[in-house]
């Protein structure tokens, strides 16, 4: 068994609220010893706060808004409740934010504004951002490329860009997030992420979502980052044990070793 962290997981998930408590342990026992939880909106951060109270040791909590979750009737009450909280106590990050053009792509505007005023809180708190770029990398790139002055730091979450993307956004300073897509032939994921060197990669889930491939169609959860890593490990051909201490010290050196 060998040290692993799941860098993105809605732990808080409705999904779970039949066996969270055992869902988290399955994962402690799989050898993952930190799970990071990416807020949604205002409705999430109750579950989220109180899954961290459960499990302090293992779950950590970041505060955003999800871009998807950007409105035009409630983004600015939002994104005024988000600043609340990042002042009130300490967090892992900001996010998960970004730009989603898979759902809608008639918030793009506010979604970049949204998305904009974020980076500026992670760069002021000295803080990782968490960016979800769904069909919109080359958009999130350019307000991260804007937003570059030395300060910025961050994962690319559920990284499925190009090899050129991969090296725009590794030479920004930021990491990419690998989770179950990997697992899926027709991503074309395996052969962009050859390239890529291990130290600027981390392991996530987004569980309940994306399951690898031996749960696909099931619940994704934690302990299955196990399948994520053993792949990687295929592909780079190097052991499962240089894998995760990797990967793992990413993600440790990412998010400030908290």
């Amino acid at each position: 068994m060998h040290a692993l962290i799941d860098t993105h997981a809605h732990l808080y998930s409705g999904k779970f609220d039949q066996d969270r408590p055992e869902m988290v342990r399955r994962a402690i026992a799989a050898g993952i010893i930190r799970m990071y939880l990416p807020n949604i909106d205002s409705e999430s951060i109750g579950p989220m706060l109180d899954l961290e109270a459960a499990f302090p040791e293992y779950c950590f909590a970041m505060m955003g808004l999800h871009p998807s979750h950007v409105q035009p009737a409630t983004y600015e009450a939002e994104l005024t409740l988000v600043e609340d909280w990042l002042g009130r106590r300490p967090w892992a990050g900001v996010g998960e934010t970004g730009i989603d053009l898979y759902w809608d792509k008639t918030t793009l505007d506010i979604q970049k504004i949204a998305f904009a005023r974020q980076i500026e809180w992670a760069k002021d708190l000295n803080l990782p951002i968490i960016i979800h770029s769904r069909d919109s990398n080359e958009e999130c790139l350019e307000l991260v490329e804007a937003g570059q002055d030395g300060r910025l730091r961050g994962i690319f979450h559920c990284f499925s860009g190009t090899p050129e993307q991969a090296r725009r956004m590794t030479s920004l300073g930021f990491m990419l997030g690998v989770g179950g897509t990997l697992t899926y032939p027709k991503s074309g994921l395996q052969a962009v992420l050859c390239g890529v060197p291990l130290e600027q990669l981390v392991l996530e889930t987004d569980a309940p979502y994306l399951p690898p491939a031996p749960h696909r169609g099931k619940r994704n959860e934690s302990a299955f980052v196990c399948h994520v890593a053993e792949l990687l490990a295929e592909l780079k051909g190097l052991p499962l044990a240089e894998v995760a201490r990797v990967t793992t010290a990413n993600a440790l050196r990412m998010f400030g070793h908290r």
